[in-house]
């Protein structure tokens, strides 16, 4: 538990990062808006205003999954991290609508583009800047297993290639004099925006439901325990969970109905350190059980499964 809240701790650090970059972007961006008129470049603004409120999210709900366990939250208050990250879906989603208005605005009534050299020099240095902080947030995300930093690293990315587009896109109206067509880079940023938000909203729903760790961190399971296989050691009911930075397995060994208690409890010990160690924050529990009683286990499982459900 202490390593969960100090894994939050550590999380919490990096997303003052994502703040403090956040802010000199929207800045940036503003400018160049100010100094361009480019609907383009004010909703790559308007995103930046995203990355902002996101990031005062994520350090809230990071304050929260660093809290220890208590007598109402036994098992920590890591899913806090599950806030920050649907919070940051729907304000991308609402963010996508409002620079989809303006686009569409400025599609019927176009304006000429200023100063394009200068507002596109300072977009690309917030674009830089984004890049450079989504990748250290990215690691470390990585690392601490803090959904709160991937998601706002991705976000980022996000905005990086969004910069760039509309960068190109300013550069061809400039080029071409075709005027609508800043308004329609503009729309193309938004659809953009809304799949990376519907995306980081699959995510936390995904986070929310329990979702089982992924395949290749399952198959590290099963190499952790196949040496105690070859032993003649079973098992069954292995089940995996993700919440925030902390896993869970649990699983029922199966061992022979004449061994002691004593035994039996020095090899879950052991088998628990093993699952342990293939991870970061990994909780195990483990139960258990005499050969003799597993077929009867897996035969009231099938029931439960086949049992036909009553009309009501």
């Amino acid at each position: 538990m202490a390593n969960a809240a100090n894994g939050a701790m550590q999380a919490r650090k990096y997303a003052f990062l994502s703040l403090g970059a956040a802010i000199a972007t929207i800045v940036l961006k503003l400018v160049a808006y100010w100094l361009t008129d480019s609907v383009g470049l004010l909703s790559d603004a308007l995103e930046s205003v995203v990355n902002l409120a996101a990031a005062v999210v994520a350090i809230w709900a990071l304050t929260v999954a660093s809290r220890p366990p208590d007598d109402e939250h036994a098992y920590g208050h890591s899913k806090a991290e599950y806030f920050s990250s649907g919070a940051e879906s729907m304000m991308i989603l609402i963010a996508a609508a409002g620079i989809a208005y303006t686009a569409i605005e400025r599609l019927y009534s176009p304006r000429p583009i200023e100063n394009v050299w200068i507002g596109l020099l300072v977009s690309v240095v917030a674009a830089v800047l984004n890049g450079g902080v989504a990748w250290v947030l990215l690691r470390a995300g990585r690392t601490l297993n803090a959904i709160s930093l991937r998601a706002d690293a991705h976000h980022l990315l996000t905005d990086v290639w969004t910069s760039l587009g509309v960068v190109v896109g300013v550069v061809l109206v400039n080029l071409t004099g075709w005027l609508q067509l800043d308004a329609l880079i503009a729309i193309a940023v938004a659809l953009n925006i809304i799949w990376a938000g519907w995306r980081l909203l699959r995510d936390t729903a995904n986070g929310l439901l329990d979702i089982g760790w992924p395949a290749a961190d399952q198959a590290r399971i099963s190499e952790a325990l196949t040496p105690y296989r070859a032993q003649g050691i079973d098992f069954h009911a292995i089940r995996t969970r993700i919440a925030g930075q902390r896993r869970f397995v649990s699983l029922h060994v199966l061992v022979p109905g004449d061994w002691s208690v004593q035994r039996g409890h020095m090899l879950c010990e052991e088998i628990e350190r093993q699952l342990r160690g293939i991870g970061t924050q990994i909780t195990v529990f483990t139960h258990l059980e005499p050969f003799e009683d597993s077929a009867s286990w897996e035969d009231q499982a099938l029931d439960r499964v086949e049992a036909p459900t009553s009309a009501p």
